[in-house]
């Protein structure tokens, strides 16, 4: 907080004032981003067709990761009290990414339950953004998120009038 203090010439105290403590000035940090993450996805051309929306949420979600590699990590960390919950427009961004889900639930076209379809979505996407953040001494393939986005959702999601899967007996 005092280097913080020092670069923006205000003091310590003032800072306290209006933050509180150093957690809930990183909260008001990551609520100003995630309110950008939420314009960039309000601004994707959705088509009312699940697959493409989820998609088209997927590419605006890598490229806000990418255009904000320190943010990003940021708001990767795991939160210092659980008990707090994440910034109102980190709940706002998570709800628009997963409505083409819950249409494809309410479809009967996901091979899984809601929440882990939604939380492999995210995993692929999160290991993307740090992989492409972190490992600049790899050349990426410019098609590597469309190709491994795309086998991802045909492993997720069927087809409309495709019976789902059976169970395979542990």
């Amino acid at each position: 907080m005092r280097r913080l203090a020092e670069r923006c010439g205000y003091t310590p105290p003032t800072i306290y004032h209006h933050f509180g403590d150093k957690q809930r000035l990183i909260d008001e940090l990551l609520e100003e981003r995630f309110q950008g993450l939420v314009r960039l996805l309000d601004r994707v051309k959705t088509t009312g067709e699940p697959v493409a929306d989820l998609r088209a949420f997927s590419f605006a979600f890598a490229e806000f990761g990418l255009s904000n590699p320190t943010f990003y990590a940021l708001l990767s960390q795991q939160r210092p009290d659980p008990d707090v919950p994440p910034p109102p427009a980190a709940e706002a961004a998570r709800a628009i990414m997963e409505k083409p889900l819950a249409k494809l639930l309410a479809e009967g076209r996901l091979n899984a339950d809601l929440e882990a379809t939604g939380q492999a979505v995210w995993a692929f996407l999160h290991g993307f953004i740090l992989l492409r953040t972190y490992r600049n001494d790899v050349l990426f393939h410019e098609g590597v998120l469309a190709v491994g986005l795309e086998a991802l959702l045909q492993s997720l999601i069927r087809d409309a009038g495709t019976p789902a899967r059976e169970e395979t007996p542990r």
